[in-house]
């Protein structure tokens, strides 16, 4: 059935293709900067790109930019459960969330406590543009880019035009948002762009609401190519419950003195998160000569995150001890380089980057009444130096090499040499070929190298480990890429192989004492296939698939598929435009079974598996006059269940029963926008 229903889209999308094609789709010569940290044509670039522009944004049925990247090709979009705080992570091509590098203005958004990035709290409305570059990157973009980089730009003002937006909306489970932009140039070439939002939720099980506020400002001083300057700084504040996975079917209420500790929906009721994340960039470029651009950017990021866990224990007063925990991240950042042309054909970039990072991790435990009973604290920081080169030569217009490498010294592990090289071949105007391969590392985070001794009792605890290698590893992907009827058809093809070496994991001994180490070894290789087209002026269609096939292996134990990742993600979307101002968009997805749980390391069948599901979304938008438009967004819309992660759920008498993370059912969205 499943075979049949993908055939069905393939043809349904290649007769309409056949038509009478009329408006450019996805083209050889749209620009990318992330990749290669300099502009250069999609064409140019060895790695797979992806790119979202603004108005792709406000197309997309899309809830968060999770949401929003998980409907491209080969990334899986996770969060446990996508209650309205639940962390959202991106994982391409299989690989952990810790493999992506997420950045917003060339900061770097991923937590070095957890070397993951929540890109759930990033505002939607805020973005210009992203660019997803997948692949090795580590030789520009250090620790962490080891499947690929999403590089997230703002908006900024535009010249000779002011903007203003002011959009509020409303919809199920209580959820509303209040947004406001503001943009323009006000003194010569110093220009601005401020936006503010406020969002809330009930959340759809109990313990699932969620609050967040956030503003974000850039300042811009354009002299166009030659010299350019931004500002940009952004504040986001939220708080949410945390309400684990669902217990089992019939689970009743269970109370302590009044208190709801637990239901049928939640794992807990008691248990809250919240978060401030501060950001600051300056970036200045200058273009002196015509073979010589410089960049020189420095940052500074400020985040905290809190914790409070609360459970039941029959043997202690009160009943309902548990913990607080802080930890806070500072990270400064200072980068510069060099963009040399000295002959033609040929391009050098060189540059160097410095990290400083100031970890500080305080856990308190709290009695079976809620007061602290003792503090733990930990305290470190780390400091990381790259020093990066790459050289681009095309020698004639049908081929292109490109060859870099990175050194890395680590406060911690020590150096790393990193190289990465790339072969483009452009047999034909419509037709590109690419080879890419890069050496990836990942470095410890802090909570894995500093974590304080904790003494549980009963010789279980937890405590960091300062003797970590760092995980390291190849990802190579060749690639084709076609464009038909002058750019209004794009389809591209791409095999992908990576491994990770000395992979990182918590794991207890025998009194569950946990400690990481380097244990694991991941691998994975798959196909994406992806095509857009656009049949009609008022019509476009994309399709994406994407096979992979990974497999881990903890130290002792054997090689087995890797949990939560699927074989199979399918994506479909249509978007219609209407002569009186209507725009509908619909997105399919289906993500296949899942292993998620396996009863020890020599298990190769999984003791859980997530079943397969699939999703349609659909956003309607309608303009009014000049200013006004009208927003409806049903996501959802045949209330699938599904479920996202796997925890065991005890109950008061101590009794685990593995239990699952849901997704949100049907959901509707209104919401009023005003533009000015």
């Amino acid at each position: 059935m499943k075979k049949l229903v993908y055939l069905s889209i393939v043809i349904y999308s290649f007769v309409f293709a056949s038509m009478s094609i009329a408006e450019e789709a996805t083209t050889m010569d749209e620009v990318v900067v992330t990749a290669t940290k300099t502009r250069e044509l999609r064409k140019d670039v060895p790695n797979s790109v992806i790119l979202i522009d603004d108005l792709d944004i406000e197309a997309s049925p899309a809830t968060s930019v999770g949401d929003l990247l998980g409907s491209e090709s080969g990334i899986d979009w996770r969060t446990r459960g996508n209650y309205g705080g639940a962390a959202q992570t991106i994982h391409i091509r299989g690989m952990g969330a810790d493999g992506t590098q997420v950045l917003v203005n060339g900061i770097t958004a991923n937590s070095p406590s957890l070397g993951t990035a929540d890109v759930g709290k990033i505002p939607m409305n805020t973005i210009e543009k992203i660019e997803i570059v997948k692949g090795s990157g580590s030789v520009l973009y250090g620790s962490g880019a080891m499947s690929g980089v999403v590089n997230i730009i703002t908006k900024s003002p535009k010249r000779n035009q002011t903007d203003l937006k002011i959009s509020a909306g409303y919809g199920s489970e209580n959820n509303y948002k209040i947004s406001a932009e503001h943009g323009m140039f006000f003194l010569g070439d110093l220009g601005y762009y401020l936006t503010a939002n406020t969002a809330a939720t009930d959340g759809f099980r109990d313990n699932s609401d969620f609050r967040q506020n956030d503003i974000s400002l850039k300042f811009v001083l354009d002299k166009g190519e030659k010299f350019n300057i931004t500002l940009y700084g952004d504040y986001i504040d939220s708080e949410s419950g945390r309400p684990g996975p669902e217990p089992p079917a019939g689970t009743p209420l269970f109370s302590v003195g009044g208190i709801p500790v637990y239901n049928a929906e939640s794992a807990s009721l008691l248990n809250e998160q919240s978060s401030t994340d501060k950001h600051f960039v300056l970036n200045i470029k200058a273009k002196p000569f015509d073979w010589l651009g410089l960049n020189i950017q420095t940052d500074y990021s400020d985040m905290e995150s809190n914790n409070l866990s609360r459970y039941y224990s029959a043997w202690t007063p009160g009943n309902l001890p548990g913990s607080f925990s802080k930890v806070g991240n500072e990270i400064f950042g200072a980068e510069a380089s060099a963009e040399l042309n000295p002959f033609k054909g040929v391009s050098l970039l060189t540059g160097i980057q410095y990290k400083k990072y100031d970890w500080e991790n305080t856990s308190t435990t709290l009695d079976g009444f809620g007061n602290a009973s003792s503090k733990l604290t930990g305290k470190n920081d780390l400091h990381t130096t790259g020093i990066f080169g790459e050289v681009q030569y095309r020698p004639n217009k049908y081929i292109k090499g490109t060859m870099g490498i990175r050194y890395e010294e680590h406060s911690s592990f020590g150096s790393e040499i990193l190289p990465r090289y790339g072969l483009i071949v452009n047999p034909f105007k419509t037709t590109t070929l690419k080879l890419n391969t890069g050496k990836h590392f990942k470095a410890p985070t802090p909570n894995d190298l500093f974590w304080p001794t904790e003494d549980w009792g009963f010789g279980m605890g937890a405590e960091g480990n300062p003797d970590l290698k760092p995980e390291i590893g190849w990802h190579t992907d060749a690639s084709i890429e076609q464009t038909f009827a002058d750019n209004k058809i794009f389809i591209s093809l791409t095999y992908f192989k990576w491994d990770i070496d000395d992979k990182i994991a918590w794991t207890p001994d025998n009194n569950f004492f946990y400690r990481p180490d380097n244990l694991s070894e991941y691998e994975a290789d798959g196909w994406e296939i992806g095509t857009k087209i656009k049949p009609f002026n008022n019509m476009t269609i994309s399709l994406d698939y994407t096979y992979t096939d990974a497999h881990e292996q903890i130290q002792g134990g054997v090689k087995r598929k890797a949990r939560y990742t699927t074989k199979n993600l399918f994506k479909a979307a249509l978007t219609y435009w209407f002569d009186f101002g209507l725009d509908i968009t619909g997105i399919i997805r289906y993500t296949d079974d899942r292993p998620a749980v396996y009863a020890s390391s020599t298990d190769t069948t999984p003791q859980e598996t997530l079943c397969d599901y699939w999703t349609i979304d659909l956003k309607a938008n309608q303009q009014i006059g000049e200013n006004w438009k009208l927003s409806f967004q049903l996501n959802n819309l045949l209330d699938k269940g599904y479920n996202t992660y796997a925890e065991t759920f005890y109950d008061q008498s101590g009794t685990g029963t593995l239990s699952e993370y849901p997704g949100a059912g049907r959901s509707i969205f209104f919401s009023v926008n005003y533009q000015f």
